[in-house]
């Protein structure tokens, strides 16, 4: 059953009224920022908690109105959304907390700062509330442009060259989203998302294959972008240069999960996994999502610069979901949209311990970084269970992901492709553990700037939200088959519900 009515609009304003505000803000009034910022990431989290019964009970929120000659923009709560936008509800809260801890010793631009933070959000929740190709569409490029001061936001020669890096990579895939829309668009009408498949875009394929083939591919490059597949993914690392609240919000939250959720979008609720499958979508996607797991792992390994490890971490993570539907499996499928969840639980823990390291000891690299659990354990405890996950080791959340995937694989008689996620976890362990044991057994030299002397952890506003995250990436693997846990709402979203 669907229900017109304003809560889409709710959640969106729920962001947008905080970041209008923000931006008049004079840089002084620190206290008026922090609880405009608070306040809307609070709002949003309860709407989206008053959201998740109804919606499990099958009821469908919508919003619509006229946009271009026969186009509405459309706003809809259904399950796969409403987990991508609790996952950003959940996790902005957080990164707002840790960022207005991060930026408190630093008065340049808070309020430039936070007001295009809070845009990041807008966008992100508009793009997993979209119910249309338009409306996805709109919102996908906001999201490119709400997050280039950020990473342009300390105003270096690095960080400027880094955000230019970002904006082509991004305005390109924009135009291939763009041109695969507009084509689609014409080719079959407003096409709206639905599970199983849009059925203009299922007669499209049956009447005009290659026409459908080929605006599917553009729409697969353009989001391939954002994704970080191999070989569209060489914006990412170098937008690392950016301060680690972004970095956090890049890699967990917003601009690569847009990009796989999209991804999932295109290949399940407008072509449908069947149409896919015919046109020859899924196999040339299922080999790009393996190179990228590979290749970023092998990227990871060479890296000494913390950020840039986690970086290159991110580029491999990211593509099982992509991988996950790839693979035409309801199981494989649970096990790439539970990932997008599991993933940035254990991601941001990563970059939030990235940037505590930096701040407290002013370690930034792998080199430096021998004996920083004796200064700091609450902060290497939290790394490591973020790092365990990234393995896929239990009992944290990335072994559940890695699990299905493989069952995955299996069951659709690719044992090449469980051969793929084994050698990605022994590199994960090569490039993990090898700064786990540093943190906790590793001796300071010449190279390290972590010390011997008594603990010294961050200020709570920093440490608490990755102590929060880390505990979440754990308990998303020890009751996984609880009611409302991602992986029970991953096959819900799978079955249909």
């Amino acid at each position: 059953m669907t229900t017109t009515t304003w809560l889409p609009v709710l959640v969106l304003a729920s962001s947008l009224v905080p970041a209008v505000a923000i931006f008049l803000l004079p840089e002084d009034r620190h206290r008026t920022r922090t609880t405009l910022n608070l306040a809307g990431a609070l709002a949003k989290v309860g709407l989206v908690v008053a959201l998740i019964p109804p919606v499990l009970a099958g009821r469908r929120f919508e919003w619509r109105v006229p946009f271009l000659p026969e186009v509405d923009l459309v706003l809809r709560v259904e399950p796969f959304g409403l987990l991508f936008l609790g996952l950003s509800a959940f996790l902005w809260l957080l990164t707002t907390v840790y960022a207005i801890g991060y930026l408190r010793t630093d008065g340049r631009h808070r309020s430039r700062f936070f007001g295009f933070f809070s845009l990041c959000v807008v966008a992100s929740s508009g793009i997993a509330l979209s119910g249309n190709l338009v409306t996805f569409v709109v919102f996908y490029e906001l999201l490119t442009l709400a997050t280039y001061p950020l990473v342009a936001h300390q105003q270096t020669a690095a960080a400027l060259r880094g955000a230019r890096v970002y904006l082509t990579y991004t305005l390109g895939g924009g135009v291939a989203l763009l041109l695969g829309a507009v084509w689609l668009t014409a080719l079959a009408g407003p096409v709206e998302f639905a599970r199983g498949g849009s059925p203009a875009v299922a007669a499209l394929a049956a009447e005009q294959p290659g026409a459908a083939r080929a605006a599917l591919a553009l729409l697969l490059v353009g989001l391939a972008v954002k994704a970080a597949l191999v070989p569209l993914h060489g914006w990412l690392p170098r937008a690392m240069v950016a301060p680690a609240p972004v970095s956090a919000l890049l890699h967990a939250v917003a601009v690569v999960k847009a990009g796989v959720f999209g991804v999932v979008l295109v290949v399940d609720e407008l072509a449908g996994v069947e149409v896919a499958a015919d046109l020859g979508l899924l196999g040339p996607l299922l080999v790009v999502a393996c190179a990228t797991i590979l290749w970023g792992s092998v990227r990871a390994l060479r890296q000494d610069g913390l950020k840039a490890r986690l970086a290159y971490s991110t580029v491999a993570q990211v593509a099982y979901v992509t991988l996950g539907v790839a693979l035409l499996s309801p199981v494989a499928t649970v096990g790439g949209v539970v990932h997008v969840v599991h993933q940035g639980l254990m991601k941001i823990t990563l970059f939030f311990c990235a940037g505590l390291l930096a701040q407290t000891l002013g370690a930034t690299r792998v080199s430096e970084l021998a004996g920083a659990g004796r200064r700091m354990p609450l902060t290497c405890a939290a790394f490591t269970v973020g790092a365990l996950g990234m393995i896929g080791l239990p009992p944290v959340a990335g072994f559940v992901s890695k699990w299905y995937l493989g069952l995955g694989a299996v069951d659709t008689g690719q044992p090449w492709v469980l051969v793929v996620l084994v050698v990605s976890s022994l590199l994960n362990a090569a490039y993990f553990l090898p700064v786990v044991g540093r943190m906790w057994w590793g001796r300071p030299g010449s190279t390290s700037r972590s010390g011997t002397r008594a603990r010294w952890e961050a200020p709570p506003a920093l440490l608490v939200p990755a102590l929060v995250t880390a505990g979440c990436s754990l308990l998303a693997a020890v009751a996984a088959g609880v009611p409302l846990a991602p992986l029970s709402m991953a096959w819900l979203i799978v079955q249909g519900g």
